[in-house]
């Protein structure tokens, strides 16, 4: 059985008021200077899967929304019908565009698409073979981002579906996992290749629902995360559902801008740039650190592999001040999911973290 991660979830009710409001309430967005990163990129042309308990056309998020499939057993559905709000929630968070007047929830790519997969019922549980099956749609449906807010057990056939859609360049987001539900971080997170997720408060330090463990690659924003919900509601959650919605949408920026960027390489942006939280280095709780949208769209970052004898430091961007009290706030320059430093092959891995006292690091535009 696989069990999607909702945490804690609060609808409320729509009305003017609550749609005037729900932008402010987005602190994440001001968090991740997302507007800045929005003036960058906003996710046009890119294509993300959500598989999970469906996604309804709410008003902020109906014009990104495309007909997907259901997978669950005995449903014919196209996705876009949701009766738990999880789903509708994760698309919002993002790809939701709000109003034209300024009003309503906004995304993290609110110019990507949204292909909806019901892969989990309306009491937010589901197998893993749909969830496969759902996999194979997205790739299929040339998916290039799959969000998985869940996190569970394993199956043969979900196995082969994750890996499937890692070998066709896509980049897969999963959530950890929320305490004190699960003990551990979960599949497909677990799985090499697959972007982990944890969660950090609305003071960047580790959020105590968050699932640590040596396979967090980034966190992002995972408590008080409000967005989009079924039946024109927004909703309030806490988890790490949330927060790797947000870095689907990073993901999503980062595709867009540079769309003959590989998959491994997206990771790879997002764990280079990532703003380092806890011990300097990547440790259970932070992985490589807080996601940074806009470092991650505008650093220069060299590939994961580039020969020795042309290697200089490695650009990144300054570092946020540690919310952690022990002034050792630094931005991860090249660490990535399984970087070593060390020379293999002719080709140099590099794994150097920028301190707050660096110089001023280069960009790309």
């Amino acid at each position: 059985m696989l069990v999607a991660t909702p945490g804690h979830q609060t609808l409320l009710e729509p009305s003017i008021e609550a749609g005037n409001r729900i932008r402010g309430d987005q602190w994440h967005l001001r968090y991740l200077k997302a507007d800045v990163a929005n003036s960058i990129s906003q996710g046009d042309g890119v294509l993300v899967a959500v598989p999970d308990t469906g996604v309804s056309a709410h008003p902020d998020l109906r014009n990104n929304l495309l007909a997907g499939t259901s997978t669950l057993p005995g449903s014919f559905g196209d996705g876009r019908d949701d009766e738990n709000s999880h789903g509708t929630g994760m698309a919002g968070l993002i790809a939701a565009h709000g109003q034209s007047d300024g009003t309503g929830a906004i995304g993290i790519a609110p110019r990507s698409k949204i292909i909806p997969i019901q892969s989990s019922g309306a009491n937010n549980i589901g197998r893993p073979d749909d969830l496969a099956t759902a996999i194979d749609f997205a790739i299929t449906h040339r998916a290039t981002v799959i969000n998985i807010s869940s996190s569970g057990a394993s199956s043969p056939a979900l196995a082969r579906a994750i890996r499937a859609a890692l070998a066709a360049d896509i980049v897969i987001v999963a959530a950890a996992g929320n305490r004190p539900e699960d003990g551990q971080v979960g599949y497909p997170a677990s799985e090499p290749g697959v972007i982990a997720v944890g969660g950090v408060d609305r003071a960047g330090v580790h959020a105590s629902v968050s699932v640590s463990g040596p396979e967090i690659d980034v966190v992002a924003p995972a408590v008080d995360i409000y967005s989009t919900s079924y039946g024109g509601k927004y909703s309030k959650g806490t988890g790490t559902s949330s927060a790797t919605a947000i870095v689907a949408g990073a993901a999503a920026l980062i595709r867009s801008k540079y769309p003959n960027l590989p998959a491994a390489e997206v990771a790879h942006r997002l764990t280079a740039t990532a703003v380092d939280k806890g011990p300097p280095g990547r440790d259970d709780q932070y992985g490589y650190g807080v996601i940074d949208l806009v470092a991650a769209l505008t650093a220069d970052v060299p590939p994961l592999g580039f020969e020795s004898s042309n290697v200089t430091p490695p650009a990144s961007v300054e570092a946020a001040p540690d919310k952690d009290g022990d002034g050792s706030g630094t931005v991860r320059g090249l660490a990535t999911l399984g970087v070593l430093v060390t020379a293999v092959g002719g080709y140099l891995f590099w794994r150097r973290r920028r301190r707050a006292d660096d110089p001023p690091p280069r960009v790309s535009r």
